[in-house]
């Protein structure tokens, strides 16, 4: 499956925006580790942009979320790997993250809509508006992104990188795409 089948495919199946937005930054910012770590940036992409295929349809059963949507992907032919690092996405599962993909899938996840919200509460509403420090300094403000797991985000640890890295590097690669994400 190449990036045009699998925007398609996101089409089909998420109906809301800002969902489809969400996961076209997950796809940026797993792209920009991909480089980061010199792994194949395309597969990467694919695992961030499928991430949440199935989340119209399991919304409000996060036991099935994920799964679902992995069932849906080994039938096109994805390889294991993406499908295993979706699935392990969901901390519902209590699947191990066994490689880089698994790590940085799940860290990136919540970071995105904590960066998101970052840019919304900005006079301009716009990603160019936000940096790191300002980011550090809300990421210690429990209340808010209130959704946004801080532990989950802190699993950057685990692909070696610190906190502010991590959001460096997330925060650039969505900062590539806010035309795209209207940001």
């Amino acid at each position: 499956m190449n990036r045009t089948e699998a925007l398609a495919l996101l089409k089909e199946n998420l109906t809301n925006r800002n969902l489809f937005n969400h996961s076209l930054a997950v796809e940026a910012v797993m792209r920009r580790l991909a480089r980061y770590f010199d792994q194949d940036e395309e597969k990467w992409g694919l695992a961030g942009l499928l991430h949440d295929i199935d989340y119209d349809r399991t919304k409000d059963d996060p036991a099935r979320h994920s799964l679902e949507g992995a069932e849906m992907l080994v039938g096109l032919g994805l390889p294991e790997d993406i499908i295993y690092a979706i699935k392990a996405h969901n901390e519902y599962h209590g699947l191990p993250r066994l490689s880089l993909i698994d790590q940085a899938l799940y860290a990136t996840d919540p970071l995105t809509g904590f960066i998101v919200a970052g840019a919304l509460i900005r006079p301009e509403k716009k990603l160019a508006a936000v940096d790191i420090p300002f980011l550090m300094k809300k990421f210690k403000e429990k209340g808010f992104a209130r959704g946004a797991n801080r532990e989950t985000m802190k699993a950057c640890a685990e692909l070696g990188l610190s906190l502010e890295e991590f959001i460096g590097l997330s925060l650039e690669a969505m900062q590539g795409i806010a035309a795209e994400m209207k940001l």
